[in-house]
C-alpha cells in the first residue's frame, strides 16, 4: 500500500513537470542559435513590439522550427506508444517497423507527382505509413509474428521503401528540397504553411487515440480478456495502428524521416507515468518526445555553431546505443514485457 501511494504521488506530478519541460526547452530553442537573443528580444518579437533583425530572425526562422520540433516530437513519441502497446512489443517504433520510411516514400512520390498539392503531403504520408505497418504486420503473421520477427521484417521493409525514395528523386532530384535533411530528418528551413496542413491531422488523430484511452487499456490486458468484455479487439487494433500511421506521417511529411523519438519516448513515459492509464501514458509520451527533440535540436544547432547538424543526428546518437541496449535487455529477458 505505501509502494502504491508512492507512486501515485510521484506520477500526480510527472505531466506538469514533463510540461515544464517542454515549455522551457521551447524558451531556449527560441532564445539559442547562432545568433543568441535574450529571453525579453523573443517575448518582444512574439508580442509584436520587437523590432529589426531580432523580429525577424525569431518569427520567421526560429517560430517555425520550435513549433516544428514540438509537433513532431509529441506526435511520434504518441505514435510509438500506440504501436507498442498494441503490438505488445517495446522493440517497435514508427522508425523501426517501417512506418516512417513508407511515409516518407508516399511524401517524395507526391512532391514529385503533384508539386502544387502541399496541403496533400500529410495525407500521402499516412496511407504510406499504414501501408508500410501493415504490410509488417502481414509478413510478421506469415511467419510467426514474435517481437523478432517484427523487427527484422521492419528493417526489410525500410530498406526498401528508402531504395523507392532513392528512385523516386533520381528521377526527379528537386522534389524534395533539402533531401539530405530529410533523409536524416531534421526542421531546419521550416515555414508555418509547411507545419500548418500536418497540425491539423496530428490535432485529430490525437484526440481520437486519447478518446480510445480506456478501451486500449482494455486491449493491452490480452485478446481474450477484451472479447469478453465484449471489444471488438482486431477492429480497434487496427484504428490504433491507422491513428499511429496517422500521427507518424503527418511528422514525417514536414521533419522527414527522424529516428528513435517513438522508441525513446514511450519507455521514458512508461518510467515516469506508468503504465496503469494510457491516458496519461500517451500525454506524457507526447510531452516527453517534444522536449526530447527540441533538445536535440537545439544541440544539433548550437555544438559546432555557426555550422548546423540535422536533429536526426542527435538523435540517432542517442537513440542507437538505446535501441541496443533495449535488444540486450530484450534477450536477457527472454523478450518479455517492457522495458
Amino acid at each position: 500500500m505505501k509502494d502504491s501511494r508512492i507512486s501515485s504521488t510521484r506520477t500526480k506530478y510527472v505531466l506538469p513537470a514533463l510540461g515544464a519541460l517542454a515549455g522551457l526547452s521551447a524558451l531556449l530553442s527560441l532564445c539559442l542559435g547562432a545568433v543568441s537573443l535574450a529571453p525579453g528580444e523573443v517575448l518582444g518579437a512574439l508580442l509584436g513590439t520587437g523590432s529589426g533583425p531580432a523580429a525577424q530572425i525569431v518569427l520567421y526562422a526560429r517560430v517555425p522550427r520550435t513549433c516544428g520540433c514540438l509537433l513532431a516530437g509529441a506526435s511520434l513519441a504518441m505514435s510509438g506508444t500506440v504501436i507498442q502497446g498494441v503490438l505488445g512489443n517495446p522493440l517497435a517504433a514508427p522508425n523501426v517497423i517501417g512506418v516512417n520510411a513508407g511515409a516518407g516514400l508516399c511524401t517524395a512520390l507526391c512532391a514529385a507527382l503533384w508539386p502544387a498539392w502541399t496541403a496533400a503531403l500529410p495525407f500521402a504520408a499516412f496511407l504510406g505509413a499504414l501501408g508500410g505497418v501493415l504490410l509488417v504486420l502481414a509478413i510478421g503473421a506469415r511467419t510467426g509474428a514474435s517481437k523478432m520477427t517484427l523487427v527484422l521484417a521492419g528493417v526489410a521493409v525500410s530498406g526498401m521503401f528508402s531504395a523507392g525514395i532513392d528512385a523516386v528523386l533520381a528521377f526527379f532530384p528537386d522534389a524534395l528540397n533539402g533531401y539530405t535533411d530529410f533523409r536524416v530528418g531534421g526542421v531546419a528551413n521550416l515555414s508555418m504553411s509547411r507545419v500548418a496542413p500536418a497540425f491539423w491531422v496530428i490535432l485529430a488523430a490525437s484526440f481520437l487515440a486519447l478518446s480510445l484511452a480506456g478501451e486500449m487499456d482494455v486491449l493491452l490486458l490480452g485478446e481474450e480478456a477484451a472479447r469478453s468484455l465484449g471489444l471488438p479487439a482486431r477492429r480497434l487494433r487496427l484504428v490504433l495502428l491507422a491513428l499511429a500511421a496517422a500521427l507518424a506521417g503527418a511528422a514525417v511529411s514536414f521533419a522527414g524521416l527522424l529516428g528513435f523519438v517513438g522508441l525513446i519516448a514511450p519507455h521514458m513515459a512508461r518510467r515516469l507515468a506508468g503504465e496503469d492509464s494510457s491516458a496519461r501514458l500517451l500525454l506524457a509520451a507526447a510531452l516527453g518526445g517534444a522536449a526530447l527533440l527540441t533538445l536535440c535540436d537545439i544541440l544539433a544547432r548550437t555544438l559546432f555553431a555557426p555550422y548546423e547538424l540535422p536533429a536526426g543526428v542527435a538523435l540517432s546518437l542517442l537513440g542507437g546505443p538505446f535501441f541496443l541496449w533495449l535488444l540486450l535487455r530484450q534477450r536477457r529477458g527472454g523478450g518479455r514485457g517492457h522495458a
